[in-house]
């Protein structure tokens, strides 16, 4: 071999693991216009409600609405090892960690599938969303069950 040839089989062989580990944290892009909601079957037409489950070497889990989210989640208390949720906040339509979001029950703004939850990066971005306006903050384990992991806890 090659001097030069067994460090660059290295790196390569480095920078493919190191792609497939840091993949796993990553939020799918959302196709509003093919991608289904994992539970509903909708599809998931309007990004401000999404959310989604992304775990290594499976396809995302898309959701068109909070409650799908949750009943999705308590019927799978155990998500495969590496799986990350995110929501979407309703303002900028980012992705979102699930778990520092924050949530806000707002009258009159209706998900697709009926609830009224929209979640939001920040306490500043939901300030700044006119749709959250009046909306009262709903904590985070009151919107979405905890989910076990394997080999990482809750």
């Amino acid at each position: 071999m090659r001097p030069l040839a067994a460090p660059l089989t290295l790196a390569m062989g480095l920078s493919v693991a190191a792609g497939c580990r840091s993949s796993a944290a990553v939020p799918a892009a959302l196709d509003p216009r093919t991608d289904t909601c994992a539970t509903c079957r909708m599809v998931v037409s309007d990004a401000r409600f999404a959310s989604q489950i992304v775990a290594p070497y499976e396809e995302p889990r898309f959701f068109d609405d909070l409650g799908c989210l949750a009943d999705y989640l308590r019927r799978t208390p155990t998500l495969p090892r590496g799986a990350v949720v995110f929501v979407a906040d309703h303002r900028t339509r980012a992705w979102v960690l699930a778990d520092r979001a924050v949530y806000t029950r707002v009258s009159g703004r209706t998900a697709p599938m009926g609830s009224s939850i929209i979640a939001h990066e920040s306490p500043a971005s939901r300030d700044a969303d006119p749709d959250a306006a009046g909306g009262t903050p709903v904590d985070r384990r009151d919107v979405l069950p905890d989910v076990a992991r394997p080999g990482g806890g809750r």
